[in-house]
């Protein structure tokens, strides 16, 4: 419970110091890159799993014992994929751009390791909206939609969880 006050007197600090407007406009333009990124591997890695016997063969498996057809079990794997590549990416660019301050544009494997775990939460989101929406909309527009949510989460985790500034005593 403490640390959700914590959350919470930063994001309010932030929101008084007006910087979060600026950084979430840098994150924006890294997530711009790394949408790209993520959009093309996504691709790239559902057309090589789509042409995969094994993968196709596992995907059926699953689809039989489950609610999916094999498209879409194929879907999961090849997003997760290219989140991979992307949230690396990622945190270089923000690690040097972005949060340049809070990082003193240095990468460190902790703080590596602490962006990778608070992007799960954005893979999770992107993965299930994807799968989600894709039952509304074409594949390509349901990857859009899921990179726009993946943002809202990724840029709040990573501002007020990854890189924010070290408590002042």
């Amino acid at each position: 419970m403490e640390s959700v006050r914590m959350i919470a007197e930063r994001m309010l600090a932030a929101w008084h110091a007006r910087g979060v407007g600026l950084k979430a406009m840098s994150f924006a333009f890294v997530g711009v890159i790394n949408a790209a990124v993520d959009y093309g591997v996504f691709f790239l890695a559902f057309g090589v799993l789509k042409h995969s016997t094994g993968a196709v063969a596992l995907a059926s498996a699953l689809a039989q014992a489950c609610c999916m057809n094999v498209e879409k079990w194929l879907i999961i794997p090849a997003n997760i994929i290219a989140w991979l590549v992307a949230v690396s990416g990622s945190y270089v660019m923000n690690s040097y751009t972005t949060f340049a301050r809070e990082s003193g544009r240095k990468l460190n494997w902790r703080a590596y390791g602490t962006f990778v775990v608070s992007g799960i939460a954005g893979v999770i989101a992107n993965t299930t909206t994807v799968v989600i929406a894709v039952q509304f909309v074409p594949v390509w527009a349901a990857k859009l939609i899921a990179i726009l949510v993946g943002f809202v989460v990724n840029f709040s985790l990573s501002h007020f969880v990854v890189f924010h500034p070290p408590a002042r005593t």
